[in-house]
């Protein structure tokens, strides 16, 4: 995980809960990173286990593009 005092996504302040990809997201948007790979196909889950560093942080980038911040 790198070293973010904050979450991954633009505009939130929150402390980092888990990571996502290289970097960290809070815990209302690690949890909401879950459901969008859970929606994405249960196969998700495995191939994102597999996958390496560079690799998450593309599928990271991806669900931050869809995040809205109220």
């Amino acid at each position: 995980m790198s070293d973010q005092h904050a979450c991954l996504v633009p505009n939130c302040s929150q402390k980092p809960y888990a990571p996502a990809g290289t970097g960290a997201a809070c815990k209302e948007h690690f949890l909401d990173f879950l459901k969008w790979r859970r929606k994405k196909g249960a196969q998700m889950f495995s191939k994102y286990a597999a996958m390496t560093m560079p690799e998450r942080d593309v599928v990271a980038s991806e669900w931050v593009k869809t995040v809205k911040v109220e």
